[in-house]
């Protein structure tokens, strides 16, 4: 099992890599037609979903970045807990939601990085039992 402390590097790292692609969608880099379950009708609405995407995804950062800066002080934060348990929730729902993508890719990769940031984050906010003790 790996460590608190290596989970939030890597979910820091792969939704900083989430951030970029959605911003990749929303300049239009990147089609939007191939996000969002293939769902979205029109740019505006695009526009829309994206910008809420990347508000939730730095949200996360920064709630993720808090909790590293707790670990490293050995304290924990209750609402910071709880914003994280409800990010586990969502991933999970989310890796459901992706299994029923009409683009393929979306489908596989979606379902594989929320599978990943469910899993992550679960790591990340889990209480430690005496045998891991040491893996904080």
């Amino acid at each position: 099992m790996i460590s608190k402390r290596i989970a939030l590097k890597l979910m820091i790292g792969l939704l900083s890599v989430v951030l970029i692609f959605h911003l990749c969608v929303l300049f239009e880099i990147i089609s939007y037609k191939i996000v969002w379950a293939g769902k979205l009708k029109s740019k505006e609405e695009m526009y829309v979903f994206e910008a809420v995407s990347i508000l939730i995804n730095f949200f996360l950062i920064i709630v993720l970045y808090i909790k590293f800066q707790n670990i490293k002080k050995s304290e924990t934060n209750r609402i910071i807990n709880i914003i994280i348990w409800v990010f586990v929730l969502l991933f999970a729902l989310n890796t459901l939601g992706n299994l029923f993508a009409e683009n393929l890719i979306e489908q596989i990769l979606g379902t594989l990085l929320t599978f990943i940031s469910a899993t992550l984050c679960w790591i990340i906010v889990k209480k430690k039992n005496k045998r891991n003790a040491n893996n904080v």
